[in-house]
């Protein structure tokens, strides 16, 4: 159990902890195969050198052979040793030629040392291999057989071994390891040295978000400025939607509760002071019932408006055509006395981004207001609104509900949408749903027009949110 709290409460590792991490992965992946690579090369090109010097050896003491042709026999060969560790007794570096008839030259080199170099090979191509064993320790030997032709189409056959330590090789090898290995090392701490500087310059673009977040958790801003590189204002233009988001709703709940508050001081008002009096019980109970009505309709008309849930960034698209059909089945069944043609006109594909509740309720009260006062028709257009700017994360909407009904006459239509005026002010006919319907719309950043309609002659109520 211990154990699962451990891991619960173990924190997550930062993003500059995580790409320390990841590099330091692939700098010592990528470094070790590096190294290998590199310590194969020279291995394979240090054999190769050492190939090619003993066999520049064995050509020099070639070059002093002499092979009588009367006597058929060969004569030691007489020069200087191309290296001065020939002449030095257990140096590791040795020569020994062998021939027919008996013939045997050794370095000065190979004293007190039996090595295994006896055998007459016969004329080709040098051979190189090693490490071989003997008893003067592991040896690389490059070995040649040879054919020195004389008169009377004779030939004499001999064999030149030119050997030298491995020791001498693996030291050479180590200290190029070493080099090689401490050049990585320090590469790869430089290298990470390096990526902690540009983790740093790259990361403060967010670490500049966080510290202006913090302002704004403190009050000392109200939202972020930057300025910030594309990747990070993309992020940063969301957060800020989504402040102001949360700023509005906020600030529609407080007014909710003050318009609810002030609604309600009349009728208790006006209920205290009957209680107060002395009029009959008759009277006193028909304006109590009168008074309670009027604040039951202050409250739903106020709890109307909080459920509107505004602005919503982050909000999932809703289809606008199956709510409209749904709406309207409603309304044709309440108003079917009235027997009115609702007509659509929605374009295909069309969504609104935000609360499914909060369409319902936008598309309820326009629709509902056009019922009541549509002769017999009533005309909905959906119509979608292409982004003009690319950075755009969401398309526009156009909304407009027309009727064939008496319209709005235009002395009135200011006072319909002046603001701040209550349900019960409004113009007959146009009174909680409207304010509902107005609140939804400045909630959602949107437009609210009343005009008459030009196709049906009666109102045009015309919603229109803008792309984002």
């Amino acid at each position: 159990m211990a154990s699962e709290e451990d891991t619960v409460a173990r924190k997550p590792l930062s993003l500059v902890s995580r790409s320390t991490i990841a590099t330091l992965l692939v700098l010592v992946g990528f470094l070790g195969v590096t190294g290998f690579a590199l310590d194969r090369a020279y291995a394979h090109a240090a054999l190769e050198s050492l190939r090619a010097q003993l066999q520049s050896y064995a050509y020099t003491y070639l070059a002093g052979i002499d092979v009588s042709s009367r006597s058929d026999r060969a004569f030691p060969p007489d020069v200087t040793p191309p290296n001065p560790d020939f002449g030095r007794p257990g140096s590791g570096l040795y020569a020994v030629i062998v021939g027919e008839r008996g013939f045997h030259f050794e370095t000065q080199s190979t004293l007190g040392r039996d090595l295994p170099f006896d055998a007459l090979l016969p004329p080709g191509p040098a051979r190189f291999e090693g490490p071989v064993q003997t008893s003067a320790g592991p040896l690389y030997v490059l070995s040649q057989g040879i054919e020195w032709m004389l008169s009377g189409d004779k030939g004499y056959h001999f064999t030149i071994y030119v050997a030298e330590n491995d020791s001498l090789f693996h030291t050479g090898l180590a200290a190029y390891r070493r080099t090689l290995f401490g050049w990585l090392g320090a590469l790869g701490l430089a290298l990470l040295v390096l990526q902690q500087i540009l983790l740093r310059w790259s990361f403060s673009p967010l670490r500049r978000v966080a510290r202006d977040l913090t302002k704004i958790e403190r009050g000392n801003a109200e939202r972020l400025v930057g300025p910030y590189p594309h990747e990070v204002s993309v992020l940063t233009r969301g957060l800020n939607r989504f402040i102001e988001s949360e700023r509005e709703n906020l600030k529609r709940y407080r007014n909710t509760l003050d318009d609810l508050a002030h609604s309600l001081k009349t009728p208790l008002a006006v209920a205290r002071s009957r209680l107060e009096s002395t009029d009959a019980e008759t009277d006193l109970r028909t304006d109590l019932l009168d008074q309670v009505q009027h604040m039951d309709q202050i409250v739903a008309y106020q709890l109307a408006r909080a459920k509107a849930s505004g602005h919503s960034t982050f909000a999932a698209p809703v289809s606008v055509q199956p709510h409209a059909e749904a709406v309207v089945r409603s309304l044709e069944r309440v108003y079917a006395a009235k027997n009115i043609l609702c007509e659509f006109d929605i374009d295909e594909g069309a969504r609104f981004y935000g609360e499914e509740g909060d369409l319902l309720e936008l598309l309820g009260n326009l629709l509902e207001n056009a019922f009541k006062w549509a002769g017999h028709r009533v005309l909905l257009k959906v119509v979608r609104i292409a982004p003009v700017d690319t950075r755009a994360w969401r398309e526009g909407l156009d909304i407009r509900v027309e009727d064939d009904g008496p319209g709005i006459p235009p002395e009135k239509l200011e006072k319909v949408l002046q603001r701040g005026v209550r349900g019960d002010e409004r113009v007959q006919g146009h009174g909680i749903g409207l304010a509902i319907v107005e609140d939804i719309v400045r909630g959602y950043r949107g437009v609210l027009h009343v005009d008459r309609s030009a196709e049906l002659g009666g109102a045009c109520f015309h919603v229109s949110f803008a792309e984002m």
